[in-house]
């Protein structure tokens, strides 16, 4: 009886130490439990970036898909999504709410510069990971300063260099008019230009023109910078704004070089809506693979998107390049939590985060790969010129790596 009590309690013992070992390996902040792992986001579902909402309805579906095979090591993804209208204000109101109120475990791809910058302090203070954010300021590649923040798609002021660098090559003698957002996304792509322009900017740059988010149209700008004589037309414009440009422009019968931002490159919110017409020869840089493009029908990872929108997002508009950004981010973000495993501690995501190797969401143009450090918090630096021709985007010239040096 005795010998039948001790080997009772050995195996008891056991028990409680196999419990216990498997209880260490596994590390959870606010938001992580067995079963669960909360993900915020806030969104510009309303106002006048609104266009970029589809970005949010696609993570919550990819998110759904990971689910539906099992979820994270069993974990299931919450995704708590959040209208912000692209206020600043309501983006701290929202995300003090995920943060404090939800007790998220991170916020990821949170949209736009002017609403991010606002909570980035707020962020880093309470050391809550603002992860992949949806915005190309190079303010996010700063680990030394802000350990919390990391961007996601090129920066604006790299892509604003490579354009910078094509009108020299195609037009060296240029007379660029600028038209940009009167933000830090606006004021990250002029300083771009400049950095490679030097001291031949003020001969080059004949007009700096910036608008306002809260505009009803843009017309009076682009009549203005018509009038300049310039032939080179920068377009650093949200869709809404873009596509205005480009349809007044056509309407003026003004026919400049016209590079513009990849932010607003999206076929079905900012090309049709500006006329296909006018938006022929417009030209742009870009990272992301066009769903609408035949050239990719039989692209492996075009295969595996097209197959996830037919089931998780039926009829929903190919040719929105939000869908495949949407798509490659939220990709991301799974590699993350994959490669944290049960070590699901705010500070591991981010040094998993930052420590992405050629990793390649299916979404990307091939040859472009995320690349990260713990002194790199810029995942994509590089990209390939393309221009708008017959109705989609023509890939041209090789894939330029731009390192945030230049």
């Amino acid at each position: 009886m005795k010998r039948k009590l001790s080997l009772l309690a050995a195996t008891a013992a056991l028990a409680l130490f196999t419990a216990q070992g498997a209880q260490a390996q596994k590390a959870y902040d606010t938001g992580v439990t067995d079963t669960e792992i909360k993900l915020g986001n806030v969104e510009a579902y309303s106002g006048p970036a609104s266009a970029y909402g589809v970005i949010g309805k696609t993570e919550e579906a990819y998110f759904k898909m990971i689910n539906d095979q099992g979820g994270m090591n069993g974990r299931k993804i919450n995704w708590i999504s959040y209208d912000d209208g692209y206020s600043p204000p309501k983006t701290v109101e929202q995300i003090r709410k995920l943060i404090e109120s939800d007790e998220v475990f991170l916020v990821f791809n949170a949209l736009g510069t002017p609403t991010q910058t606002a909570v980035q302090k707020y962020h880093n203070s309470k050391k809550v990971p603002q992860l992949f954010l949806a915005t190309g300021a190079s303010k996010w590649n700063d680990p030394h300063n802000f350990p919390w923040t990391m961007g996601f798609q090129p920066s604006y002021r790299v892509e604003a260099r490579i354009f910078a660098k094509y009108i020299l090559k195609e037009k060296p003698d240029a007379k660029v008019a600028i038209f940009y957002a009167n933000d830090d996304f606006g004021k990250d792509y002029l300083a771009g230009i400049k950095d490679v322009f030097g001291d031949k900017a003020s001969k080059l740059i004949v007009a700096e023109e910036s608008y306002e988010t809260s505009e009803p149209s843009i017309d009076a700008h682009i009549v203005k910078l018509k009038d300049t004589g310039a032939d080179t037309f920068v377009n650093i414009a949200t869709p809404k704004f873009a596509a205005q440009a480009i349809k007044k422009i056509a309407e003026l019968g003004w026919k400049p070089m016209h590079l513009m931002t990849d932010v607003s490159v999206s076929i079905g919110a900012v090309m049709k809506p500006a006329g296909l017409e006018a938006s022929e020869g417009v030209l742009s840089a870009g990272y992301l693979k066009d769903a609408s493009d035949p050239q990719w029908k039989d692209d492996a990872g075009m295969k595996k998107f097209m197959a996830f929108i037919e089931k998780y997002m039926p009829g929903a508009n190919i040719s929105d390049a939000n869908l495949v950004y949407g798509y490659a981010a939220a990709q991301t973000m799974v590699q993350v939590l994959k490669q944290a495993g049960d070590n699901l501690t705010r500070e591991n995501v981010m040094k998993q985060a930052a420590s992405l190797k050629d990793f390649t969401p299916d979404t990307l143009i091939p040859g472009i790969t995320i690349n990260t450090s713990a002194t790199d918090f810029a995942p994509i630096e590089q990209l390939k010129m393309w221009r708008f021709k017959s109705g989609q985007w023509e890939l041209f010239g090789p894939i330029i790596s731009a390192e945030p040096s230049g």
